[in-house]
């Protein structure tokens, strides 16, 4: 049975952080159904002909592999960050997402999320703030999931200990795509609508679907869930060179409901390095991003 250690210690850290790292917030429950799934496969595009992802009696019927981001949700947005200098949560962004999946995902079961502070690093005028999530199996205490995810919080600088983060194996590897062409593009136009479908998997961000909210963070409408288009991207990635154990991103921008994206990918020996980018504005969204490969000597999932 796999285990978080209750204190990610680190010596550089300063006072304030060594001591919000000692809470250990409570295991947060999560139960999902064949429903959840499909509900969240068609979120990041998947369509009625995809019967293997929207047809639970498909033969091979499974979730997309970035689903893993949905049930530790909630657990990792929970976290307390008032103890913060200047903490305002509407400057907060997302900025990096790791997805470590341990074996095969099921597609419905009963889940306790297991969560810590695992790195916080003062960049002078920003925080940035990693937490580690564990997905186990209620019943069997295997870790189902890992999940990394790591914000800044403009204006929550200032506070003192380390400004550079430890290396953290592949949720830190940079990814600089190679210079030669890529081996694999795929494009793909999202729907008018994909927020207020993605929203349903757990994300209620009224950013995401309320006109009013998203101008006072100053866009001219809502903008898509930044998992959202992680999740479209991680499709792409498993379309063309087959299933992955590991995902990693970097937000870089914002997409809109009804824009293409676009997702270049590099083979690297085991590793996939990808970026995603939106056709209509030319704007990447998602950066030093990758995947491990599961099977290697394969070139294309079996779909």
């Amino acid at each position: 049975m796999s285990k978080l250690p209750d204190v990610f210690t680190d010596s550089e850290d300063s006072q304030l952080v060594a001591d919000a790292k000692k809470d250990k917030p409570e295991d947060h429950e999560f139960s999902y159904t064949e429903r959840d799934v499909i509900l969240y496969n068609l979120g990041i595009g998947a369509t009625a002909k995809d019967l293997q992802w929207t047809y639970e009696g498909h033969e091979e019927f499974a979730a997309l592999p970035t689903f893993g981001v949905v049930p530790q949700f909630a657990a990792s947005s929970g976290i307390s960050l008032g103890w913060l200098p200047n903490f305002n949560p509407a400057k907060l962004l997302h900025g990096e997402q790791y997805l470590a999946i341990k074996g095969p995902i099921p597609t419905e079961g009963n889940f306790v999320n297991e969560t810590r502070l695992m790195e916080v690093l003062d960049k002078g005028k920003a925080a940035s703030v990693t937490t580690v999530v564990y997905t186990k199996d209620r019943d069997t205490g295997s870790v189902v999931f890992e999940n990394q995810v790591t914000v800044f919080i403009r204006g929550a600088g200032g506070f003192g200990g380390k400004r550079s983060g430890r290396d953290r194996g592949a949720a830190t590897t940079p990814n600089t795509a190679p210079t030669r062409p890529p081996d694999a593009v795929v494009e793909e136009k999202t729907d008018p609508s994909q927020a207020a479908l993605y929203r349903l998997s757990g994300d209620y961000n009224p950013l995401h679907i309320d006109p009013s909210f998203a101008a006072i963070g100053g866009f001219d409408q809502p903008i898509l869930h930044g998992l959202c288009f992680m999740g479209i991207a991680g499709k792409h990635v498993l379309q063309s060179f087959g299933p992955y154990k590991d995902i990693k991103v970097r937000f870089s921008g914002v997409v809109f409901p009804g824009e293409t994206l676009i997702t270049e990918m590099w083979r690297t020996g085991d590793r996939v390095i990808f970026s995603t980018k939106t056709k209509e504005r030319g704007t990447t969204v998602l950066s030093a991003a990758a995947v491990t490969l599961i099977d290697t000597d394969s070139a294309k999932a079996k779909l």
